[in-house]
């Protein structure tokens, strides 16, 4: 199997461990991720905000050198993909747009490059059981909730999951052992820049999240999105300062938790680099897995 990777700005500084995880995980499973060469950045909310073509025309560059190879783009990121999945429904839906993008990035690009999200093709390509078969160290006992955020499977006609209620995250915790949780957060807004520009706006909206992850009893959250990684691990003692509750919740990249329950060392996945302290959740794991190796 071999994709075209979009690691985006993101994977090369704050969501760093997501690409550790990533391409440590691809490697384990023989997945061949071949990085867009001189790659740019996909615009983000930043150009959708500012202008529609270049809006398009941002993401469709990368699409059109992974046209050229042959390949479907694997992208980690949840902003990411919504942008070059709507840039790829706009020109297989329109030949004039199709025309006109190809005009402004001076290179044809046709649609048939499809983007894709990396949890996605990890659930649906590569396959759970055959996940299942590469398990060796189990996430048993782990209860994690899963969380996608508000871009990852939205909106629906650019999604890959059910929109409200998305279950391929859950899916795959379960196929690596561990125990998902239902909860009613999954798809909430983390508030994005907001934590930024709106202080006490988006503190609210992550308090809430970790508020209903524990609730429900999760040991941590797993998420496929870096904005959203930052804010619930970030911000979690900022969250506490304001309402006074500890939470104590570790938030993992979904290919952290892969790479863990494959039996990769933690530190090549990127987990020591968090803010929240991962180590009872590390502890947990390892425990179980003596509790099951011992005679």
């Amino acid at each position: 199997m071999k994709y075209a990777y979009f690691p985006g700005c993101s994977l090369s500084s704050t969501g760093l461990e997501y690409d550790m995880s990533t391409r440590k995980v691809a490697q384990a499973l023989g997945i061949d991720l071949w990085e867009i060469p001189e790659w740019n950045c996909c615009g983000a909310s930043s150009a959708h905000l500012t202008d529609q073509l270049l809006a398009l025309a941002l993401p469709a560059r990368n699409l059109a050198i992974a046209e050229a190879e042959g390949l479907d783009v694997a992208i980690p990121c949840a902003a990411c993909y919504a942008r070059s999945k709507a840039t790829e429904v706009e020109v297989r839906a329109s030949k004039e747009m199709e025309q006109t993008i190809s005009e402004v990035i001076e290179r044809p690009y046709t649609g048939k490059a499809r983007a894709r999200a990396l949890l996605d093709i990890f659930v649906k390509d590569y396959g759970l059981d055959a996940i299942g078969t590469m398990v060796n160290k189990p996430l048993k006992g782990l209860k994690v909730v899963s969380y996608y955020g508000c871009l990852l499977v939205r909106p629906p006609k650019l999604g890959f999951d059910d929109p409200e209620d998305p279950q391929s995250m859950d899916s795959l915790i379960e196929a690596l052992g561990g125990t998902p949780l239902n909860w009613a957060f999954k798809t909430e807004c983390c508030g994005a820049a907001h934590a930024t520009a709106q202080g006490e706006i988006g503190l609210s909206m992550i308090e809430r999240i970790l508020s209903g992850a524990k609730e429900v009893g999760a040991d941590c959250i797993a998420t496929a999105c870096p904005l959203c990684m930052n804010n619930l691990d970030m911000r979690q003692n900022q969250a506490t300062a304001k309402t006074g509750e500890q939470y104590n919740l570790p938030i993992f990249y979904f290919t952290e938790l892969m790479g863990l329950a494959l039996g990769l060392k933690p530190e090549e996945l990127g987990v020591n680099k968090h803010f929240v302290n991962t180590s009872e959740v590390l502890n947990k794991l390892n425990e179980a897995l003596t509790r099951r190796d011992t005679p």
